[in-house]
């Protein structure tokens, strides 16, 4: 977990977030909150069945979801905008390219929140025993539930849906698609991992090419400064100056490999995040807080030999990072970590998405980026950390979860899907376009894979000062949505 997320551990990004496997979302805490004050849409409730998949069960729950019919026209499709690992925002009710598309085509304009997330609590708690009803295959029956009573109550039985989606939202659109085709007419799966894995170095790998991409040498650096952080914690008397450099919150106290992993992780985090959310349009357009922390902001300061070795500049980016988000420490404690993670009410501190989205990654995903490439910068938190944490916060075990990603590739199909109408935008300096699909699969089912561009960034509104093909990304898959709704 990165230090962007150490003022809170909520992860407020609803339709764009899947950040490095963990709940990351200081930043988004920041432009998610003021952008939903100054959304006008009201939430509304639906009726769901907890479990679509036991008749026996009768119980229901409200799910939270938003309209704007602002753009509608009678005869115009229906876009459904997919929730995901954090509290849907209304701002997407105001703002996106995807109500750009919708003026365009006249469609009438929903969003739905996922199931656990935001408000929309299916069970009394988050015990591991309730959050077993939290799954990607509950959530797309959550869709397709909502799709049959709106469209038969609303009298849009006969127009065509498309859903749209962002991060593990994409891979629901895409999914979506993939199990109810009768249902949905098209997608568009934006930065969307297809396939799920236990093992995701490549994820650091893509970060390490992303620093290279703006200067050589940076990753160099941050490598240099990570394997001298490693050797340093090799010794006791060496951690009193660790504490001081990156201002922990308590005197560094390594009693197991996992308070060493964590802290590691904790540091590199700044860079994974910066990476996959490199010059964000959203952040950039709203002014939010951190909008001008890039990789070429970090990059600077890795070749900043003013400040000393590279050690010191690599404490001088977590110095940078809590000037910025106004952070006093960085709390790099797992026992702290766990503490909070294991607290199963709905007013706990990881409530907000964390320990929903660290459960579906041991129960479904993994996406775990571990440092076991070579070629990549970091080193200290190999796989065994991040499956350790499956037991330790919800008493899965590394074979069970090996079975559950299996189960869940065997089910989606990974990187083979077979369907049409599913257009994959990712990008380049995104590191989760490793899990993606970068390559058109068949004409009905083309990727748009932009050069320079991080996580999402074309469904964020459009700037002046947005590369070229961000812009040529947004307006073919206008023609393919043209297209299609055509078809």
């Amino acid at each position: 977990m990165s230090l962007l997320c150490k003022v809170t551990l909520l992860f407020l990004s609803s339709l764009c977030a899947l950040g490095e496997g963990r709940y990351k979302g200081f930043r988004k805490f920041e432009q998610v909150q003021a952008a939903d004050r100054r959304a006008l849409s009201e939430e509304q409730w639906f009726t769901q069945k907890l479990d679509h998949f036991n008749g026996a069960d009768v119980r229901e729950w409200k799910q939270r979801y938003f309209v704007n019919e602002a753009f509608y026209k009678p005869d115009g499709p229906v876009f459904l905008m997919i929730g995901g690992e954090g509290p849907a925002s209304p701002a997407w009710m105001q703002n996106g390219t995807w109500l750009t598309y919708a003026k365009k085509l006249g469609a009438l304009c929903l969003m739905l929140e996922h199931r656990f997330y935001g408000k929309s609590h299916p069970t009394a708690d988050l015990s591991t025993d309730n959050l077993r009803f939290l799954s990607s295959r509950q959530a797309l029956a959550d869709l397709a539930h909502f799709r049959t009573v709106v469209a038969e109550a609303r009298g849009l039985t006969n127009r065509k849906w498309v859903a749209f989606g962002g991060s593990y939202p994409g891979s629901l659109a895409a999914w979506f698609r993939l199990k109810y085709p009768h249902l949905v007419h098209a997608s568009v799966a934006t930065s969307a991992p297809v396939r799920a894995a236990v093992n995701f170095p490549e994820y650091l790998e893509v970060v390490w090419r992303s620093l290279a991409s703006e200067d050589t040498e940076c990753p160099l650096l941050v490598k240099k400064a990570s394997d001298t952080l490693l050797e340093r914690l090799k010794d006791p008397q060496t951690y009193n100056n660790i504490s001081k450099d990156f201002n922990l919150c308590s005197k560094l106290q390594l009693q197991t490999e996992m308070d060493s992993a964590y802290l590691l992780e904790t540091l590199a985090g700044s860079f994974m995040d910066v990476v996959q959310y490199n010059q964000d349009n959203r952040m950039a357009s709203q002014g939010a807080v951190g909008a001008n922390i890039t990789i070429k902001v970090l990059c600077g300061v890795m070749r900043d030999a003013s400040l000393g070795e590279p050690y010191a500049r690599y404490a001088a980016v977590a110095r940078l990072m809590m000037d910025t988000f106004s952070m006093k420490c960085v709390d790099a404690n797992y026992t702290n970590y766990l503490r909070d993670m294991t607290n199963t009410s709905w007013d706990g501190p990881a409530a907000g998405g964390g320990r929903q989205w660290v459960y579906q990654t041991c129960t479904e995903f993994g996406f775990y980026q571990s440092t076991d490439s070579p070629n990549q910068p970091f080193g200290g938190f190999p796989l065994p950390y991040h499956v350790k944490q499956c037991a330790d916060f919800y008493n899965v075990s590394a074979e069970t979860l090996a079975e559950a990603v299996a189960q869940t590739n065997e089910y989606y199909g990974g990187y083979d899907i077979r369907a049409t109408r599913i257009v994959f935008p990712n990008g380049s300096i995104d590191p989760w376009h490793a899990l993606g699909i970068t390559q058109d699969i068949t004409p009905d089912l083309p990727a748009v894979f932009i050069n320079g561009t991080a996580h999402c960034a074309n469904m964020y509104p459009a700037r002046s000062q947005d590369p070229l093909q961000l812009g040529l990304a947004r307006d073919h898959i206008f023609v393919l949505l043209e297209l299609w709704l055509k078809q």
